[in-house]
Order: structure tokens, then sequence, then C-alpha cells
């Protein structure tokens, strides 16, 4: 078995290369075990690595040495691969994906940790053909990581500059509601909405957690809605839809259980944010894709580790 660790050199504050390498050749030399790094060079070639491996036939081990980007491309090129297994390493900036293990995501860091833990089928989010392991967001908060890229390009504002400006322009200057009509297994509904998170896991945006009973492996996909409110009570809102407590306002959120969902917008494009990374399109196709991805980790570690059950049966659609 190979042991593969795919190195984003871009990611966190500080080039982790030299030290991911360390680790890679220190386990080789206590286990005994073949490994190998390779250093990204361009968005879309973790992606492209980790689908060359997995397709290779040989069973294969791979380690996603980045943020929640790196560990998307690298599940997004294994997935549907038996061969192949992916877990995180996690260097970079944003690590929403392992939030959802909660004590036992700072196991991660350590290869010792991870090299022979067992493999865990994990459900995955299809959207228009990409994968999502965690969240698939649509609306105001997708509007308002899409735009830190374009303001992160003003001269003196750095990332939480950027990210206050969007903040700010799309929360005062824009409407807070957009006109969809959304599908969800075949029922539709039509009106402004302020935003819709498809959820597989709990964690997104630093640790917005929308929907707290959300599991990575049940087969379900957890969308919340949110209809267009004024500007007063979208603020009342932020804070139950950060510590998922949505159903304490059931007139402003309704969460519903379904395996395939569609947006679709008439007049503009619909901003869609997978596991952080930004996408456009008119129609937005989402379908739940079963244990698509083989993951592993620490022993006894827990995909589902925070997930909070419904405080009450019934408070959500179905």
């Amino acid at each position: 078995m190979k042991h593969v660790f795919i190195i984003n050199p871009t990611a966190g504050k500080r080039d982790c290369t030299a030290r991911v390498m360390d680790m890679a050749k220190d386990l080789a030399a206590r286990r005994g075990l073949e490994t190998k790094c390779i250093l990204t060079r361009r968005p879309g070639h973790a992606m492209e690595t980790a689908g060359n491996l997995a397709r290779s036939g040989q069973e294969v081990r791979l380690y996603a040495c980045g943020g929640d980007g790196t560990m998307n491309e690298v599940a997004n090129g294994a997935a549907g691969c038996a061969n192949a297994a992916v877990t995180c390493i996690p260097v970079g900036t944003g690590n929403d994906f392992l939030k959802n293990f909660g004590d036992q995501a700072a196991l991660f860091a350590d290869p010792e940790n991870l090299w022979d833990g067992p493999v865990m089928p994990l459900d995955a989010i299809d959207c228009n053909g990409r994968l999502a392991l965690t969240v698939a967001c649509s609306g105001f908060d997708a509007q308002v990581a899409d735009d830190v890229h374009t303001y992160g390009k003003l001269p003196l504002l750095g990332g939480q500059g950027s990210y206050i400006l969007s903040l700010g322009v799309n929360f005062l200057l824009r409407s807070l509601g957009r006109q969809w009509t959304i599908t969800l297994d075949g029922e539709t509904l039509e009106g402004e909405f302020a935003l819709a998170a498809v959820c597989n896991g709990r964690y997104y945006g630093g640790g917005f957690m929308p929907v707290a009973e959300a599991r990575m492996d049940d087969g379900v996909l957890n969308t919340l809605l949110v209809r267009k409110v004024s500007r007063p009570t979208f603020l009342r809102f932020v804070g139950a839809y950060a510590k998922g407590l949505y159903h304490t306002l059931p007139g402003i959120a309704k969460c519903y259980s379904a395996r395939e969902i569609t947006i679709e917008s008439r007049d503009r494009d619909i901003v869609t944010c997978l596991d952080g990374e930004c996408a456009r399109s008119r129609r937005v196709d989402i379908r739940l894709s079963e244990k698509k991805v083989n993951f592993f980790g620490p022993k006894g570690c827990d995909p589902n580790a925070t997930c909070i059950p419904l405080p009450e049966a019934g408070a959500r659609g179905t």
C-alpha cells in the first residue's frame, strides 16, 4: 500500500511543506511504509493527482495536506474508487471539515495517528457534478464569500478587511432576497429566499453550524431554507443560525430532508459555495452521493461526534 501526501504549499499563513515532508519521512522509517510527497502547483492539481493515483488500481492512502479546499479536491479525485481512501492533515487556514470530529480533530495533525486508522465511507453532496463533503450553500453567505476574493485585490485590504467589506456591501447595499424556484424530492417552492444551505456535515464559514443534527453517513441531505426577511430580523436570526438553532425561529427558516434538490433563478446567477469554493450558475442541481468517499482517521474517531439531535420530533420539515 502506498501512502501519498498531497501538499498544498500555499495553504495556511506559512509554507508547511518541509514539516509535512519530514513527517512523511519519519512515518516511513518508523513503520516501514512506502510514502511519497507531491506538491500541488495550481488550483485543481490536487484533484488531478488524487484521481490519477486512485484510478491506478493500486491500494493507496491519500493525505490531503492543506485546508478545506485541498481536502475537497483530494476527495473529488478519489471518490468512487474502492482502492483509495483519503484523510486530512490540517495545515490550512480553514479546517471546518475536521470540526465534525470534535475533540479528536487535533489528532489529525500527526500521521502517526492516521496511517493504520479504520476506513469509513462518507456521503457527499453532488452539486452540478462537483462533490462537497460538508455544506453547499447558496445565497447571501455564498455571495459574501465570493466577493471576498474580489475585494481582496484592493490595496491595503487583507483577508479580514476584505471579508468585513464584503459583508457590509452585501448586507447594506444589496437585497437579502433572491427569487428562486426550489424543488426538494419533487416538492416545489417558489419565493424570495435569503439563503439555502444543503448540509451533509455541520460546519462551514469558519465554524457556522446551520444544521446541528446533520450526519455525514446517514443517506440524507438536510436542506435549510431561509426566507427573505428585514435586515433587523436577519441580524437576529444569524446567531441562532450559527449555532444550529434554526428551529427556534420557525417563521424564518425550515429544514427539509431530501436526496435531490434543485435551485433555479430566471434573472441572475446563483452563487454556490462548496466547502469554501464558489461557483456561479442559473440552475443548481444537487443530489446525495451516498457512501461515495472512503475516509480514514484515528482509531475510534467519529465524523458525527458533534451531532446534536433536535430537541423534539417533528421540529423540521420532511
